[in-house]
């Protein structure tokens, strides 16, 4: 269990937090950016909390003012062949945290993906487009999303993409390392997206519960848009490296998990709740790579 508590500022809110899924990327973000907000917060990590286990759930949550579930099962390949234990996790463990949230009178942060969308679109998805998902991994998020709006009246689903951070491996780390290892490199410019630093997803969140946002779903990415390929060229650059990268199709990379070729998500719903969606990707990614690739 990973604990923080620190005395509360005067225009702080003073709510209890727990973080679930608190060993991962995001997780150990938030904890993070709600210690440094000086907030009463609980970590619990997969070690320390089974979500598949309802009644665990009901125990965990009790005492705290917001859950956030961070917690998920994010091996999109695997998924395919082992979507009952994604669903497990994504699905199953959703319900039981939004269960537990609901009886223990907590609102309920729960992390989406844009895969629970058909990644064909010309233009961001709304908030409530209809979702399609193409893979194991989509269709399981996808079902935990529906649990959480059936079980969790007072929730706030959060949709991002493409995250990138310090704590744990990501798409930055693993390009400016081919980039030192490798003459030239190939990658994808038909999948198109908006790289994402966890820790402005987590400054989002802790934003959006302090706004007291109305229960829906909102779209936690950053403004703008690129391409793995131009995100690599930016994390080259950032990293110092002059290697050069050509850009190719997704043909050349089959995997199991069909990628989403448009992962553009709009902001509308953070507007509407008076809340400032994350800025312009290259600027964030700008601010986040001396951490990210240190």
């Amino acid at each position: 269990m990973l604990r923080v508590t620190t005395s509360t500022p005067p225009d702080a809110t003073a709510s209890r937090w727990l973080v679930v899924g608190a060993h991962g990327m995001l997780g150990r973000d938030l904890l993070d950016v709600l210690r440094t907000a000086g907030r009463d917060v609980v970590g619990l990590g997969r070690a320390e909390l089974d979500l598949t286990a309802a009644e665990a759930a009901r125990a965990a949550v009790v005492g705290f003012d917001v859950v956030v579930n961070a917690a998920a099962w994010t091996a999109v390949d695997d998924a395919e062949t082992h979507e009952a234990e994604a669903f497990d996790v994504n699905a199953t463990g959703a319900a039981n945290l939004a269960r537990a949230a609901a009886a223990a009178r907590a609102r309920l942060v729960h992390v989406s993906t844009d895969y629970v969308f058909d990644g064909t679109g010309t233009e961001p998805y709304a908030e409530d487009a209809p979702i399609a998902p193409r893979s194991a991994y989509g269709r399981t998020k996808g079902a935990g999303e529906w649990a959480v709006r059936a079980e969790a009246p007072d929730h706030l689903i959060v949709r991002t993409a493409w995250l990138y951070g310090a704590h744990g491996g990501c798409f930055p780390k693993t390009m400016a390392r081919l980039g030192a290892e490798k003459d030239r490199l190939a990658v994808v410019d038909d999948q198109v997206g908006q790289p994402t630093w966890t820790r402005d997803l987590a400054d989002l969140i802790v934003r959006l519960v302090d706004a007291e946002a109305p229960a829906g779903t909102y779209h936690g990415t950053s403004s703008g848009q690129t391409s793995w390929f131009g995100f690599t060229q930016r994390i080259l650059a950032e990293a110092g490296l002059p290697t050069p990268v050509e850009p190719t199709t997704s043909d050349r990379f089959p995997r199991p998990a069909p990628r989403p070729a448009y992962s553009v998500l709009g902001h509308e719903a953070l507007r509407r709740a008076g809340v400032e969606p994350i800025s312009d990707w290259a600027d964030r990614w700008s601010v986040a790579a001396p951490s990210v690739l240190a």
